[in-house]
C-alpha cells in the first residue's frame, strides 16, 4: 500500500524546489569575498624577498606569495602617481578620463564623477567602502574619494612631498601644508609622517573591525616607500638596507597586522588581499639629505616617470582562498586595469552595457594569452607590449616627459630579455612596423580623447 499521499507528495516536491531556490541564490553578504587592495607607493620590482630582496626582510608578503598567486609580468597603467591610481579604479587607460601628468596641491582637475569606479562597483553590490591612504585624484570638493563610491576616507590628498623643504631651492615656499584628513575634516597639519604607516593601519584594522559582519572594500594606497621617507622609531635601523628598507619592513609589518586581525575575526577564508605598487622605485640619490639607499628595480632597466619596464612592471601577489591560492607564479602579462572585471565576475555585478573597460578577468587568462598593452608618459602614447615583444618610441625630447630619452625606436624581446638590453629594432623592421600599425589602431578606437585634467 503506498502511503505517500498527493498531499505528502506536494509537501515533498515544495521542499525540494525551496532547497533548490537556496542553493542557487545570489550568496548571502556572509558568502561574498571581502577585498582589501594594499596599493605601495613607489615600491620597486625588486624590493620584495619574493621577487629577489636579499637585504630587506618582507615574511608576511613572501607568505602571502607563498598561499597565494605572484605574478612576475604585471603592469601599472603608468609610470607616475595619479594615471596609475586612474587606472586601477576605472579598468581603464587613465588617459581615457584626461588623467595623465600628476596632480599637484594648486590643481584644480582630478578624476570626474561620471567615471565609474571600483568602489562604485561594491557599494552596488552592498559593500561598505574605504580609502585608508594616499588619494591623488583631485583634492577639490567634486573629486574626493565620497564622489566616487567611497564611504570613508582617511588619509592624504596628494603625495607626500608636495610641500616638503626643498633643499635646491632655498626660498621655497609651499602653497598649502600638507594635511591628514577623516572625511573632509583635517586632524593633522603639518602631518606627522614617521607613524603615518602606523596610523593607517589602526583605522583599516578599525574599518574591518567594524564592518566584519558586512562585505567590505578597502581600498588601502600607502604613502610610502615615495620620498621624503619616514619610519616610526619600532622599525628605524631594522634594515640591512638604510632607511628605505626600514620603511618597507614597516609596510611588511602592516600587511601581518592586517593578516592576524583578519584571522582573528574569523574572515581569513573570506577575504581577497591584493598588494602591489603604483609604479617602479625612483631609484636616484635621494634629494632630502638621506644617505640611504633608494629602492631597486631589479632586473628591470629603467625606473619610475620612464616606460621602461623598470617604471611599469610592478610586484602584484594576491590572495584568497577559492580564487588565488596554492602558491601559483604567473608569467602571463597582466595590467592593473584586470582588478575591476576580476571583481566585477567574483562579485557577479552586470557592468553597465555603456561601459567599456581595458582590463579582463584575470582569473580567466591561460599561460598561452598573448595581449597588448599601451603605455602613455603624459598625453603621448610612449610604449606597446605585445606578446613577448615590447616597443618603445623614440623620444628624444625631455619635455615630452620622458627624462631617458632616446633618439631611436627600441625593440625588445622581453622573454628572453627582461632587461631590455638589446635593442632588436634594426633586426625586426617588419615588426616595429607591426607594432606602431597597432598603436594607431589603438588611438584611433579611444578617439576623440577628453582634455587632460590640470
Amino acid at each position: 500500500m503506498n502511503h505517500k499521499t498527493p498531499i505528502y507528495k506536494a509537501g515533498v516536491v515544495f521542499f525540494f524546489l525551496l532547497l533548490t531556490a537556496i542553493a542557487f541564490a545570489q550568496p548571502n553578504e556572509k558568502q561574498r569575498p571581502n577585498v582589501v587592495f594594499i596599493y605601495a607607493d613607489d615600491l620597486g620590482y625588486g624590493d620584495l624577498g619574493c621577487y629577489g630582496a636579499d637585504s630587506i626582510h618582507t615574511p608576511h608578503l613572501d607568505e602571502l606569495a607563498a598561499n597565494g598567486v605572484r605574478y612576475t609580468d604585471f603592469y601599472s597603467t603608468s609610470p607616475i602617481c595619479s594615471p596609475s591610481r586612474a587606472g586601477l579604479l576605472t579598468g581603464q587607460y587613465p588617459i581615457r578620463n584626461g588623467i595623465g601628468p600628476v596632480f599637484f596641491p594648486w590643481s584644480k582637475g582630478g578624476l570626474d564623477t561620471a567615471t565609474f569606479t571600483m568602489a562604485e562597483l561594491f557599494k552596488a553590490q552592498g559593500y561598505a567602502t574605504a580609502c585608508i591612504g594616499k588619494w591623488h585624484l583631485g583634492h577639490q570638493p567634486q573629486h574626493h574619494p565620497s564622489q566616487h563610491g567611497f564611504d570613508y576616507f582617511f588619509g592624504l590628498r596628494y603625495s607626500n612631498d608636495m610641500d616638503w623643504p626643498r633643499p635646491w631651492k632655498p626660498n621655497y615656499k609651499p602653497k598649502q601644508l600638507l594635511a591628514l584628513y577623516r572625511d573632509t575634516t583635517i586632524i593633522d597639519q603639518p602631518v606627522h609622517q614617521p607613524t603615518l604607516t602606523q596610523r593607517y593601519t589602526a583605522e583599516a584594522i578599525q574599518f574591518v573591525a567594524k564592518h566584519q559582519e558586512e562585505p567590505f572594500f578597502l581600498y588601502w594606497p600607502h604613502t610610502f616607500p615615495h620620498e621624503p621617507l619616514f619610519v616610526s622609531a619600532e622599525f628605524e635601523g631594522t634594515s640591512k638596507y638604510g632607511l628605505y628598507g626600514d620603511v618597507v619592513q614597516e609596510l611588511d609589518n602592516s600587511v601581518g597586522e592586517l593578516l592576524k586581525a583578519l584571522e582573528d575575526f574569523g574572515l581569513s577564508d573570506n577575504t581577497i588581499i591584493v598588494f602591489s605598487s603604483d609604479n617602479g622605485a625612483r631609484q636616484v640619490p635621494q634629494r632630502w639629505g638621506n644617505k640611504e639607499t633608494c629602492g631597486s628595480n631589479a632586473p628591470l632597466r629603467g625606473r619610475k616617470q620612464t616606460t621602461f619596464e623598470g617604471g611599469i612592471r610592478v610586484p602584484a601577489i594576491a590572495y584568497g582562498k577559492g580564487y588565488f591560492e596554492g602558491g601559483e607564479i604567473i608569467s602571463t602579462p597582466g595590467i592593473m586595469c584586470d582588478w575591476l572585471p576580476t571583481f566585477v565576475a567574483i562579485t557577479g555585478y552586470t557592468l553597465p552595457r555603456e561601459l567599456k573597460l581595458n582590463g579582463t578577468d584575470l582569473l580567466k587568462l591561460k599561460p598561452t594569452t598573448e595581449r597588448d598593452f599601451f603605455f602613455y608618459r603624459f598625453d603621448q602614447l610612449n610604449a606597446i607590449r605585445s606578446g613577448p615583444w615590447k616597443l618603445k618610441l623614440a623620444n628624444p625630447d625631455r619635455a615630452r616627459g620622458e627624462p631617458m630619452p632616446h633618439e631611436d625606436d627600441l625593440l625588445f624581446n622581453l622573454v628572453q630579455d627582461p632587461g631590455e638590453q638589446r635593442n632588436l629594432a634594426n633586426q625586426y623592421p617588419d615588426k616595429v612596423a607591426e607594432l606602431k600599425a597597432r598603436i594607431a589602431a589603438f588611438e584611433a578606437s579611444i578617439a576623440p580623447l577628453p582634455p587632460l585634467q590640470k
